[in-house]
């Protein structure tokens, strides 16, 4: 198995990431021509995402090695302070929450709670490339313009960027232990996490029309 394995993935399907990555919703925030009620769809839709990633981290710690704990320990004390952030912004922009999930939320929602059935290799592989998305998709179009700076300097910052980085070593030594069948396994999330990514940003479109 290549040590790189994660980045093998990306590599393998570079045409899904980008369009995970990179896609109009971001682009638009960069040019500061999205519609507000757009914005705030997939606000208030993250922010129920965000709550069932949080279940999610907290069963991939539980099934960590005692070597990963530090990193993703501090990983949820940022998704604490992240929720208690999505408040506050839902709250200036007037914004009910929790609002109803839309299907595609509920999807990546069902998708992460299906991940407790994977090994520990295949969840922190899912993980690493759900933060490796976000991160990317924000830097990459950054900086962003007013009112969205604050919101590409909180996803798209080194220190994001780093920790990313450190998910992707824990990854990789987990998959350095993996079966064929886990590593087959752990491509095929990264490929759906492509998937829901790029339905997540398209949702903002779909659900505002």
């Amino acid at each position: 198995m290549p040590k790189a394995a994660c980045a093998g993935f990306l590599h393998a399907h570079s045409e899904a990431w980008q369009s995970a990555t990179v896609h109009p919703f971001l682009q638009q925030c960069q040019q500061g021509t999205l519609v507000p009620a757009q914005f705030n769809t997939w606000l208030v839709q993250d922010y129920l995402f965000v709550i069932e990633f949080t279940r999610f981290a907290g069963r991939l710690l539980a099934a960590a090695p005692v070597a990963h704990f530090d990193t993703l320990l501090g990983g949820l004390t940022v998704i604490k302070d992240e929720l208690q952030w999505f408040e506050s912004k839902a709250q200036e922009r007037g914004l009910a929450m929790p609002a109803a999930m839309q299907p595609t939320c509920q999807a990546y929602c069902l998708f992460m709670q299906g991940l407790m059935r994977e090994s520990y290799a295949v969840q922190a592989v899912a993980f690493w490339a759900i933060e490796r998305a976000y991160n990317q998709g924000w830097q990459g179009h950054s900086p962003m313009p007013e009112p969205y700076t604050e919101f590409g300097d909180r996803w798209g910052n080194e220190r994001f960027t780093d920790y990313v980085g450190v998910l992707e070593q824990q990854a990789n030594s987990a998959l350095a232990l993996a079966t064929d069948a886990e590593l087959a396994r752990a491509e095929k999330v990264v490929l759906e996490v492509a998937r829901l990514e790029k339905d997540f940003w398209q949702m903002a479109f779909a659900a505002a029309d």
